[in-house]
């Protein structure tokens, strides 16, 4: 039987013992606003993606149809790699500067600067152009979720986290909501340049509310004993080292490197396989879009609802975790079926919204929870430095899936979706494989 992996010891660490002031919840509805704010500014792109095409520095042909628009093509997916390589080179350090700074500070400084990249897009003339915005854009937005994650880590106990992970994460899913409706209608009416001031201005709005809210005052009296998460001891020895001997990082890290690229495919992709698939153009592209995300922040509530009802009757962290995930990695297969919905049902796009709508519910469940996972397995004082890691890898993996889709998605769209359908299934296992068993993060990485 494998030796359960060696964690964090609170001889070495600070940890959590978690307030139950309901002060708690205004905090999680921070973390659902900034999240919401956070994909409304990186969905602008991929919803304004037919405005695109009027645009000669973008390379769009149009005496030939959707099929044979390489050049346009390479020049969008080079700029979502822009954005994608960026926010994993701003996740690899923004969760150490995080754990550093305070959850207050981190948060603030990152909004600020995505907030100020959103709206940088609006000036820009040319290709290389949009490359630099999103560039800066990704390496703001890359402190949202591991400040987010630490938030949750310094204010709720373990049987809650993966519940609030599912509440404030349904906010990429309510982005998607907001955003089908708001950007087509601000984009026709003042043009593209007008969505992203639009959107760059919530995310403004937003930090002058954090910055009023009195955030460690109220976690030092809500839970008196969490003095030491504002500042910790100092660490003895390299933290990046010690937690680089944990099995639970590569776990996490390899997770994300093989599931995130699919979320990011949706994310920037789906608009424009609605628009050439079924030529839905600004005006009719909300509906469906709409659909598809609701679902999926549905998914987000229940997949970490589901784990929190196991854990709550009993079953062990890691039964609640993981059992959630496989649930999550079968719902996803359907989507395979996507390249054929369109040929089998022409003209009729509901058959795949209703695929697409299960397949990233399934992403958001498994999300929730796999976000949940370094909080089980490592103290307050690492989440944001292993979240930032392990996130860093996800989006290696989202710039090396962009690369591939931009060169198939015309000739074999079908190993897209394949690739879609099999990554949670692959994941979990890797997963399984490294930590066969989730514990506590009470237990001693001192040793290492």
């Amino acid at each position: 039987m494998p030796a359960r992996p060696a964690t964090l010891s609170r001889s070495s660490f600070a940890s959590p013992r978690t307030g139950r002031s309901n002060v708690r919840w205004l905090v999680c509805g921070f973390l659902f606003a900034a999240t919401t704010i956070n994909y409304m500014d990186r969905s602008v792109l991929s919803l304004i993606e037919p405005a695109l095409h009027a645009l000669p520095f973008m390379g769009w042909d149009f005496s030939q149809d959707a099929s044979h628009q390489s050049v346009f093509n390479n020049h969008f997916g080079n700029i979502v790699t822009s954005f994608v390589l960026a926010y994993g080179i701003g996740l690899f350090g923004a969760g150490r500067l995080i754990d550093k700074v305070g959850t207050k500070v981190g948060y603030a400084l990152a909004i600020f600067v995505w907030a100020l990249a959103s709206m940088s897009h609006a000036l820009v003339g040319s290709v290389i152009g949009f490359c630099i915005a999103r560039f800066m854009l990704g390496i703001g937005e890359a402190g949202n979720f591991p400040a987010a994650l630490k938030a949750t880590t310094e204010w709720f106990p373990p049987q809650e986290r993966a519940l609030v992970t599912g509440i404030f994460n349904s906010g990429t899913n309510v982005a998607y909501f907001v955003a089908p409706i708001l950007i087509p209608l601000v984009t026709i009416k003042y043009g593209w340049h007008a969505a992203f001031f639009t959107t760059g201005s919530f995310g403004m709005v937003w930090l002058v509310l954090w910055l009023l809210f009195p955030y460690n005052k109220l976690l030092r009296d809500s839970a008196p004993s969490h003095a030491p998460l504002v500042r910790a001891p100092p660490h003895t020895g390299s933290l990046y080292r010690k937690v680089a001997k944990q099995p639970g990082l590569y776990a996490f890290a390899i997770g994300k490197m093989l599931t995130d690229p699919i979320w990011w495919f949706y994310l920037f992709w789906l608009p424009k396989y609605f628009h050439e698939n079924y030529n839905l153009d600004l005006q009719h592209l909300g509906p469906p879009l709409i659909a598809v995300y609701l679902s999926s922040s549905i998914g987000s509530v229940a997949g970490g609802w589901l784990a929190g009802f196991r854990i709550k009757r009993g079953h062990s962290i890691n039964s609640g975790r993981k059992f959630a995930m496989l649930v999550c990695a079968c719902a996803a297969l359907p989507v395979m079926l996507v390249p054929y919905a369109h040929r089998l049902f022409p003209g009729n796009v509901w058959c795949a919204v209703g695929l697409l709508a299960v397949a990233v519910a399934a992403h958001q469940g498994w999300s929730c929870n796999l976000f949940s996972t370094p909080s089980d397995m490592f103290p307050s004082t690492s989440v944001s430095t292993v979240v930032g890691i392990g996130s860093a890898a996800g989006a290696v993996g989202g710039a090396i899936f962009t690369q591939i889709t931009k060169i198939i998605w015309t000739t074999h769209p079908f190993l897209i979706f394949l690739m879609g359908a099999l990554a949670y299934l692959i994941a979990l296992a890797i997963f399984q494989k490294l930590v066969p068993h989730i514990g506590d993060p009470e237990v001693a990485l001192a040793a290492n």
